[in-house]
Protein backbone atom coordinates (compact mmCIF):
# COMPACT_ATOMS: atom_id res chain seq x y z
CA UNK A 1 0.00 0.00 0.00
CA UNK A 2 2.90 1.84 0.43
CA UNK A 3 4.27 3.74 -2.99
CA UNK A 4 5.35 8.14 -3.75
CA UNK A 5 3.28 10.34 -6.04
CA UNK A 6 0.73 12.34 -4.94
CA UNK A 7 -2.04 13.78 -6.74
CA UNK A 8 -3.45 17.59 -6.44
CA UNK A 9 -6.46 17.34 -4.21
CA UNK A 10 -8.77 19.72 -5.95
CA UNK A 11 -7.85 18.20 -9.71
CA UNK A 12 -8.84 14.98 -9.02
CA UNK A 13 -11.91 16.23 -7.30
CA UNK A 14 -12.60 17.81 -10.35
CA UNK A 15 -12.15 15.21 -12.35
CA UNK A 16 -13.46 12.51 -10.57
CA UNK A 17 -10.73 10.10 -10.17
CA UNK A 18 -10.78 8.01 -7.23
CA UNK A 19 -14.33 9.27 -5.52
CA UNK A 20 -15.38 7.00 -8.28
CA UNK A 21 -18.63 4.50 -6.79
CA UNK A 22 -19.19 1.60 -8.77
CA UNK A 23 -22.32 -0.31 -7.80
CA UNK A 24 -21.33 -4.05 -7.62
CA UNK A 25 -24.47 -6.28 -8.21
CA UNK A 26 -23.86 -9.93 -7.84
CA UNK A 27 -24.96 -13.38 -9.31
CA UNK A 28 -28.05 -14.14 -6.92
CA UNK A 29 -29.22 -10.54 -6.79
CA UNK A 30 -28.76 -10.47 -10.75
CA UNK A 31 -30.93 -13.33 -11.03
CA UNK A 32 -33.68 -11.94 -8.43
CA UNK A 33 -33.97 -8.74 -10.98
CA UNK A 34 -33.17 -6.79 -7.63
CA UNK A 35 -30.91 -5.18 -5.31
CA UNK A 36 -30.22 -7.81 -1.97
CA UNK A 37 -30.53 -4.90 1.51
CA UNK A 38 -27.12 -5.04 3.17
CA UNK A 39 -27.13 -2.41 5.69
CA UNK A 40 -23.96 -0.92 6.74
CA UNK A 41 -23.33 0.77 9.94
CA UNK A 42 -22.98 4.04 8.11
CA UNK A 43 -27.22 3.58 7.00
CA UNK A 44 -28.09 2.07 10.04
CA UNK A 45 -27.44 4.92 12.50
CA UNK A 46 -28.62 7.39 9.33
CA UNK A 47 -31.83 6.07 9.82
CA UNK A 48 -32.24 6.62 13.33
CA UNK A 49 -31.48 10.08 12.55
CA UNK A 50 -27.97 10.17 13.86
CA UNK A 51 -29.63 9.75 17.44
CA UNK A 52 -26.05 7.90 18.70
CA UNK A 53 -24.20 10.72 18.18
CA UNK A 54 -26.44 14.13 18.68
CA UNK A 55 -25.75 16.11 21.81
CA UNK A 56 -21.51 15.25 21.07
CA UNK A 57 -18.70 16.65 19.85
CA UNK A 58 -17.42 14.82 17.19
CA UNK A 59 -14.21 13.63 15.42
CA UNK A 60 -14.87 11.71 12.05
CA UNK A 61 -12.18 9.51 11.29
CA UNK A 62 -13.37 8.09 7.33
CA UNK A 63 -12.26 8.27 3.30
CA UNK A 64 -14.75 8.63 0.39
CA UNK A 65 -15.90 5.23 1.00
CA UNK A 66 -17.23 6.51 4.21
CA UNK A 67 -21.08 7.33 2.51
CA UNK A 68 -24.15 6.43 2.85
CA UNK A 69 -25.17 3.24 0.08
CA UNK A 70 -28.71 4.75 -1.22
CA UNK A 71 -27.23 8.43 -1.97
CA UNK A 72 -23.28 7.97 -1.90
CA UNK A 73 -23.43 10.76 0.32
CA UNK A 74 -20.42 11.54 2.64
CA UNK A 75 -21.32 10.66 6.50
CA UNK A 76 -19.95 14.01 7.18
CA UNK A 77 -21.27 16.02 4.60
CA UNK A 78 -24.35 14.02 5.96
CA UNK A 79 -23.75 14.50 9.58
CA UNK A 80 -23.23 18.13 9.44
CA UNK A 81 -26.31 18.53 7.19
CA UNK A 82 -28.37 17.20 10.05
CA UNK A 83 -27.15 19.24 12.85
CA UNK A 84 -24.53 16.31 14.39
CA UNK A 85 -21.44 18.64 15.88
CA UNK A 86 -18.79 17.64 13.84
CA UNK A 87 -15.62 19.09 15.30
CA UNK A 88 -12.85 17.50 12.96
CA UNK A 89 -11.86 15.10 10.55
CA UNK A 90 -9.12 12.94 10.32
CA UNK A 91 -8.03 11.66 7.05
CA UNK A 92 -5.84 8.90 6.68
CA UNK A 93 -3.45 7.50 3.96
CA UNK A 94 -5.08 8.66 0.60
CA UNK A 95 -7.04 11.50 2.58
CA UNK A 96 -10.61 12.20 3.76
CA UNK A 97 -11.56 13.32 0.00
CA UNK A 98 -9.35 10.48 -1.26
CA UNK A 99 -7.19 13.07 -3.60
CA UNK A 100 -3.43 11.02 -2.61
CA UNK A 101 -1.82 8.32 -4.26
CA UNK A 102 -0.35 5.28 -2.01
CA UNK A 103 2.37 6.30 0.56
CA UNK A 104 0.34 10.02 0.12
CA UNK A 105 -2.01 12.25 1.95
CA UNK A 106 -4.36 15.68 2.21
CA UNK A 107 -2.60 18.28 4.42
CA UNK A 108 -4.66 19.46 6.88
CA UNK A 109 -6.98 21.88 5.54
CA UNK A 110 -11.05 23.31 5.88
CA UNK A 111 -13.34 21.41 3.93
CA UNK A 112 -15.12 23.84 1.58
CA UNK A 113 -18.11 22.20 1.55
CA UNK A 114 -18.89 21.78 5.37
CA UNK A 115 -16.30 24.37 7.11
CA UNK A 116 -14.86 21.40 9.12
CA UNK A 117 -10.95 21.10 9.66
CA UNK A 118 -10.02 18.18 8.09
CA UNK A 119 -6.45 16.78 9.82
CA UNK A 120 -3.86 14.94 7.77
CA UNK A 121 -4.07 11.71 10.29
CA UNK A 122 -1.70 9.72 7.88
CA UNK A 123 1.27 8.72 9.63
CA UNK A 124 -0.21 10.00 12.86
CA UNK A 125 0.68 7.86 16.12
CA UNK A 126 -1.61 7.93 19.07
CA UNK A 127 0.23 10.99 20.96
CA UNK A 128 -0.38 13.21 17.56
CA UNK A 129 -4.04 11.81 17.71
CA UNK A 130 -4.13 12.73 20.88
CA UNK A 131 -3.52 15.97 20.42
CA UNK A 132 -5.76 16.00 17.11
CA UNK A 133 -8.51 15.47 19.40
CA UNK A 134 -8.12 17.89 22.05
CA UNK A 135 -7.13 20.81 19.81
CA UNK A 136 -10.87 19.52 17.82
CA UNK A 137 -12.50 19.03 21.43
CA UNK A 138 -13.72 16.26 20.56
CA UNK A 139 -15.74 13.69 23.06
CA UNK A 140 -16.53 10.60 20.84
CA UNK A 141 -14.50 9.46 18.11
CA UNK A 142 -16.50 7.94 15.03
CA UNK A 143 -14.32 5.43 12.37
CA UNK A 144 -16.12 4.54 8.80
CA UNK A 145 -13.67 3.31 6.62
CA UNK A 146 -14.33 0.58 3.97
CA UNK A 147 -11.02 -1.70 4.84
CA UNK A 148 -9.92 -4.65 2.55
CA UNK A 149 -8.60 -7.47 5.02
CA UNK A 150 -5.03 -7.82 4.81
CA UNK A 151 -2.58 -6.68 7.86
CA UNK A 152 -0.63 -4.17 5.90
CA UNK A 153 -3.71 -2.08 4.86
CA UNK A 154 -2.66 0.40 6.59
CA UNK A 155 -6.54 1.49 7.91
CA UNK A 156 -7.17 -0.84 10.75
CA UNK A 157 -3.64 0.85 12.36
CA UNK A 158 -5.08 4.11 11.93
CA UNK A 159 -7.88 2.93 13.69
CA UNK A 160 -5.16 1.13 16.21
CA UNK A 161 -3.74 4.39 16.82
CA UNK A 162 -6.71 6.25 17.23
CA UNK A 163 -8.21 3.91 19.60
CA UNK A 164 -4.91 4.08 22.03
CA UNK A 165 -5.59 8.04 22.05
CA UNK A 166 -8.86 7.77 23.09
CA UNK A 167 -8.19 5.13 25.79
CA UNK A 168 -5.76 8.16 27.05
CA UNK A 169 -7.59 10.93 26.70
CA UNK A 170 -11.37 8.90 28.12
CA UNK A 171 -13.07 9.46 24.82
CA UNK A 172 -15.68 7.14 23.17
CA UNK A 173 -15.13 5.57 20.28
CA UNK A 174 -17.99 4.56 17.30
CA UNK A 175 -17.31 2.06 14.69
CA UNK A 176 -19.93 1.95 11.67
CA UNK A 177 -18.94 -1.24 10.80
CA UNK A 178 -18.76 -2.50 6.63
CA UNK A 179 -18.55 -5.93 5.52
CA UNK A 180 -14.96 -7.47 4.70
CA UNK A 181 -14.45 -8.08 1.21
CA UNK A 182 -12.63 -10.96 1.30
CA UNK A 183 -14.82 -12.55 4.10
CA UNK A 184 -14.12 -13.80 7.38
CA UNK A 185 -11.77 -16.90 7.23
CA UNK A 186 -8.36 -15.92 8.80
CA UNK A 187 -4.99 -16.42 6.54
CA UNK A 188 -1.42 -16.46 6.67
CA UNK A 189 1.33 -16.32 8.54
CA UNK A 190 1.42 -14.01 12.41
CA UNK A 191 3.43 -11.30 12.53
CA UNK A 192 5.99 -11.15 15.64
CA UNK A 193 8.09 -8.44 17.50
CA UNK A 194 10.52 -7.03 15.72
CA UNK A 195 8.81 -6.85 12.57
CA UNK A 196 6.17 -4.59 13.19
CA UNK A 197 5.91 -1.72 11.28
CA UNK A 198 3.59 1.35 9.43
CA UNK A 199 2.25 -1.56 7.47
CA UNK A 200 1.83 -3.74 10.86
CA UNK A 201 1.67 -2.82 14.47
CA UNK A 202 0.84 -5.34 16.61
CA UNK A 203 0.24 -9.92 16.16
CA UNK A 204 -2.46 -10.24 13.36
CA UNK A 205 -1.99 -12.93 10.76
CA UNK A 206 -2.11 -11.24 7.42
CA UNK A 207 -5.36 -11.79 5.96
CA UNK A 208 -7.16 -11.56 9.64
CA UNK A 209 -10.79 -12.05 8.40
CA UNK A 210 -12.36 -9.31 10.81
CA UNK A 211 -14.20 -6.51 9.86
CA UNK A 212 -13.26 -2.81 10.94
CA UNK A 213 -15.38 -3.31 14.21
CA UNK A 214 -14.39 -6.62 15.41
CA UNK A 215 -10.75 -5.77 14.74
CA UNK A 216 -11.43 -2.74 17.25
CA UNK A 217 -13.13 -4.90 19.75
CA UNK A 218 -9.67 -7.54 19.15
CA UNK A 219 -7.37 -4.83 19.44
CA UNK A 220 -9.63 -3.19 22.56
CA UNK A 221 -9.48 -6.56 24.54
CA UNK A 222 -6.28 -8.51 23.34
CA UNK A 223 -3.73 -6.07 21.43
CA UNK A 224 -3.85 -3.27 23.62
CA UNK A 225 -3.57 -4.44 27.17
CA UNK A 226 -1.00 -6.80 25.53
CA UNK A 227 1.18 -3.75 24.95
CA UNK A 228 0.65 -1.58 28.14
CA UNK A 229 -2.01 0.46 26.90
CA UNK A 230 -5.37 1.65 28.32
CA UNK A 231 -8.25 -0.25 26.66
CA UNK A 232 -11.26 2.23 25.44
CA UNK A 233 -13.93 1.79 28.14
CA UNK A 234 -17.14 2.91 25.88
CA UNK A 235 -16.34 1.44 22.67
CA UNK A 236 -19.32 0.26 20.46
CA UNK A 237 -19.53 -1.22 17.01
CA UNK A 238 -23.17 -0.32 14.92
CA UNK A 239 -22.98 -3.46 13.18
CA UNK A 240 -23.56 -4.37 9.75
CA UNK A 241 -27.45 -5.52 8.93
CA UNK A 242 -27.97 -8.73 6.50
CA UNK A 243 -24.51 -9.39 6.05
CA UNK A 244 -23.20 -12.95 5.67
CA UNK A 245 -19.21 -13.27 6.37
CA UNK A 246 -19.06 -15.66 3.42
CA UNK A 247 -21.09 -13.54 0.93
CA UNK A 248 -19.55 -12.25 -1.84
CA UNK A 249 -19.19 -7.89 -1.54
CA UNK A 250 -20.75 -8.40 -5.22
CA UNK A 251 -23.78 -9.71 -3.72
CA UNK A 252 -24.11 -7.32 -1.27
CA UNK A 253 -25.62 -4.80 -3.06
CA UNK A 254 -23.34 -2.27 -1.50
CA UNK A 255 -21.78 0.17 -4.32
CA UNK A 256 -18.21 -0.50 -4.09
CA UNK A 257 -16.00 2.95 -3.88
CA UNK A 258 -12.32 2.63 -4.36
CA UNK A 259 -11.07 2.68 -0.93
CA UNK A 260 -7.52 3.14 -2.29
CA UNK A 261 -6.73 4.61 -5.93
CA UNK A 262 -5.31 0.99 -6.65
CA UNK A 263 -7.92 -0.94 -5.33
CA UNK A 264 -10.86 -0.58 -8.24
CA UNK A 265 -12.95 -3.71 -7.56
CA UNK A 266 -13.58 -6.51 -5.18
CA UNK A 267 -11.79 -8.91 -7.08
CA UNK A 268 -9.01 -6.53 -6.28
CA UNK A 269 -9.22 -6.67 -2.97
CA UNK A 270 -9.90 -11.08 -3.10
CA UNK A 271 -5.89 -10.72 -4.11
CA UNK A 272 -4.53 -8.32 -2.53
CA UNK A 273 -3.56 -9.87 0.43
CA UNK A 274 -1.63 -12.66 -1.64
CA UNK A 275 0.01 -10.42 -4.79
CA UNK A 276 0.52 -7.40 -3.02
CA UNK A 277 3.88 -9.03 -1.64
CA UNK A 278 5.05 -8.34 -4.95
CA UNK A 279 5.73 -4.81 -3.68
CA UNK A 280 8.67 -6.35 -2.00
CA UNK A 281 10.00 -8.10 -5.17
CA UNK A 282 11.88 -7.00 -8.57
CA UNK A 283 8.31 -7.22 -10.46
CA UNK A 284 5.57 -4.94 -11.08
CA UNK A 285 2.29 -5.98 -8.84
CA UNK A 286 0.31 -3.70 -11.47
CA UNK A 287 0.19 -0.55 -10.45
CA UNK A 288 0.43 1.70 -13.25
CA UNK A 289 -2.51 -0.29 -15.08
CA UNK A 290 -6.21 -0.71 -15.10
CA UNK A 291 -5.38 -4.13 -13.15
CA UNK A 292 -3.05 -3.56 -10.14
CA UNK A 293 -2.17 -6.60 -7.95
CA UNK A 294 -4.55 -9.02 -10.89
CA UNK A 295 -1.46 -8.33 -13.47
CA UNK A 296 1.94 -9.10 -12.05
CA UNK A 297 5.14 -9.27 -14.47
CA UNK A 298 8.52 -7.97 -15.40
CA UNK A 299 10.90 -7.38 -18.13
CA UNK A 300 12.73 -10.37 -17.90
CA UNK A 301 9.66 -12.77 -17.31
CA UNK A 302 8.71 -14.97 -20.55
CA UNK A 303 5.51 -17.27 -21.05
CA UNK A 304 7.03 -20.11 -18.92
CA UNK A 305 5.59 -18.46 -15.96
CA UNK A 306 2.02 -18.72 -17.02
CA UNK A 307 2.70 -22.52 -18.00
CA UNK A 308 4.11 -23.30 -14.87
CA UNK A 309 1.69 -21.67 -12.91
CA UNK A 310 -1.49 -23.61 -15.41
CA UNK A 311 0.18 -26.66 -13.72
CA UNK A 312 -0.05 -26.27 -10.17
CA UNK A 313 -3.73 -26.39 -10.35
CA UNK A 314 -4.60 -23.78 -7.77
CA UNK A 315 -8.10 -23.79 -6.71
CA UNK A 316 -10.10 -20.66 -7.49
CA UNK A 317 -7.21 -19.05 -10.08
CA UNK A 318 -6.32 -19.45 -13.34
CA UNK A 319 -3.18 -17.59 -15.07
CA UNK A 320 -3.52 -16.11 -18.57
CA UNK A 321 0.24 -14.89 -19.97
CA UNK A 322 0.21 -10.98 -20.12
CA UNK A 323 1.96 -8.21 -21.25
CA UNK A 324 1.82 -4.74 -19.97
CA UNK A 325 3.95 -1.52 -19.74
CA UNK A 326 3.13 0.69 -16.56
CA UNK A 327 2.27 4.72 -16.30
CA UNK A 328 3.84 4.93 -12.87
CA UNK A 329 5.87 3.05 -10.36
CA UNK A 330 8.44 -0.09 -10.91
CA UNK A 331 9.41 -0.49 -15.07
CA UNK A 332 7.69 2.43 -16.15
CA UNK A 333 7.27 2.81 -20.06
CA UNK A 334 9.22 -0.60 -20.13
CA UNK A 335 7.05 -3.70 -21.67
CA UNK A 336 6.67 -6.53 -19.06
CA UNK A 337 5.57 -9.93 -19.28
CA UNK A 338 3.74 -11.64 -16.79
CA UNK A 339 0.60 -12.80 -16.05
CA UNK A 340 -3.11 -11.93 -15.29
CA UNK A 341 -3.95 -13.61 -12.24
CA UNK A 342 -8.53 -14.60 -13.33
CA UNK A 343 -10.36 -15.51 -10.24
CA UNK A 344 -12.78 -18.34 -11.61
CA UNK A 345 -14.26 -19.13 -8.09
CA UNK A 346 -14.00 -16.43 -5.43
CA UNK A 347 -15.17 -18.63 -2.41
CA UNK A 348 -11.95 -20.39 -3.09
CA UNK A 349 -9.56 -18.40 -3.09
CA UNK A 350 -6.61 -18.40 -1.00
CA UNK A 351 -4.69 -14.92 -2.22
CA UNK A 352 -1.59 -15.86 -0.31
CA UNK A 353 -1.59 -19.59 -0.76
CA UNK A 354 -1.38 -17.99 -4.33
CA UNK A 355 0.94 -15.40 -4.44
CA UNK A 356 3.83 -18.08 -2.47
CA UNK A 357 3.13 -20.65 -5.42
CA UNK A 358 4.01 -17.73 -7.91
CA UNK A 359 6.90 -16.56 -5.95
CA UNK A 360 7.92 -20.10 -5.86
CA UNK A 361 7.61 -20.90 -9.84
CA UNK A 362 9.79 -17.21 -10.48
CA UNK A 363 12.63 -18.29 -8.07
CA UNK A 364 12.58 -21.66 -9.67
CA UNK A 365 12.24 -20.25 -13.61
CA UNK A 366 14.28 -16.82 -13.75
CA UNK A 367 17.83 -16.06 -12.66
CA UNK A 368 16.58 -12.58 -12.68
CA UNK A 369 13.91 -12.76 -9.99
CA UNK A 370 15.04 -11.10 -6.45
CA UNK A 371 13.58 -9.00 -4.00
CA UNK A 372 13.30 -5.15 -4.40
CA UNK A 373 16.02 -2.66 -4.57
CA UNK A 374 16.85 0.15 -2.74
CA UNK A 375 16.01 -1.10 0.71
CA UNK A 376 18.81 -0.51 3.49
CA UNK A 377 18.55 -3.90 4.43
CA UNK A 378 17.80 -6.51 1.07
CA UNK A 379 14.44 -8.78 2.10
CA UNK A 380 13.83 -6.25 4.88
CA UNK A 381 10.37 -5.22 2.86
CA UNK A 382 8.97 -8.74 2.26
CA UNK A 383 9.90 -9.68 6.15
CA UNK A 384 7.81 -6.58 7.05
CA UNK A 385 4.47 -7.53 4.74
CA UNK A 386 4.75 -11.43 5.94
CA UNK A 387 5.81 -10.73 9.35
CA UNK A 388 8.88 -11.71 9.95
CA UNK A 389 11.91 -13.20 8.23
CA UNK A 390 10.96 -17.15 7.87
CA UNK A 391 8.51 -16.49 4.33
CA UNK A 392 11.69 -14.84 2.68
CA UNK A 393 14.45 -17.37 4.46
CA UNK A 394 12.48 -20.19 3.61
CA UNK A 395 11.65 -19.17 -0.03
CA UNK A 396 15.72 -17.82 -0.59
CA UNK A 397 16.28 -21.84 0.58
CA UNK A 398 14.48 -23.35 -2.09
CA UNK A 399 11.43 -24.85 0.22
CA UNK A 400 8.43 -25.56 -1.71
CA UNK A 401 4.86 -23.45 -1.75
CA UNK A 402 3.25 -26.59 0.81
CA UNK A 403 6.32 -26.37 3.10
CA UNK A 404 5.77 -22.53 3.05
CA UNK A 405 2.35 -22.55 3.77
CA UNK A 406 2.49 -25.17 6.11
CA UNK A 407 4.79 -23.09 9.01
CA UNK A 408 2.05 -21.01 9.37
CA UNK A 409 -0.65 -23.48 10.71
CA UNK A 410 0.08 -23.55 14.21
CA UNK A 411 -0.11 -19.82 14.89
CA UNK A 412 -3.12 -18.92 12.25
CA UNK A 413 -5.21 -21.25 14.37
CA UNK A 414 -4.63 -20.21 18.15
CA UNK A 415 -5.01 -16.47 16.50
CA UNK A 416 -8.39 -18.25 15.61
CA UNK A 417 -9.12 -19.46 18.51
CA UNK A 418 -8.06 -16.17 19.79
CA UNK A 419 -10.11 -14.08 17.71
CA UNK A 420 -13.59 -15.68 18.81
CA UNK A 421 -15.01 -13.80 21.38
CA UNK A 422 -14.49 -10.78 19.83
CA UNK A 423 -16.20 -11.44 16.61
CA UNK A 424 -19.84 -9.99 15.69
CA UNK A 425 -21.24 -12.02 12.20
CA UNK A 426 -21.30 -15.39 12.37
CA UNK A 427 -18.71 -17.63 10.37
CA UNK A 428 -19.67 -20.27 8.04
CA UNK A 429 -17.18 -22.91 6.74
Amino acid sequence: MIMSGTIGRRGLLIGGGALAATPVIGHAAAAQGRRRRVRTGADVVAAKGWRELRGQRVGVITNPTGVLSDSLNSIVDAMVAAGVTVGGVFGPEHGFRGAAQAGSSEDTYVDERTGVTVYDAYGADATTFARFFAEAKVQTVVFDIQDVGARFYTYIWTMYDALIAAGQLGLRFVILDRPNPVGGRARGPLLIDGFTSGVGKDRIVQQHGLTAGEFARYANGVLLPAAGKKAVADLDVIRVEGWKTDELYADTGLPWILPSPNMPTPTTALLYPGTCLFEATNLSEGRGTTKPFELVGAPYVDHRWATDLAKAKLKGVEFREAYFTPTFSKHVGVVCGGVQVHVTDPSAVDAIAVATQMMVALRDRYDDFAWRSGDNTPGRWIDLLTGSSRFRTQLDGGASAASITAAWRAELAAFDRRRQPYLLYRRGR
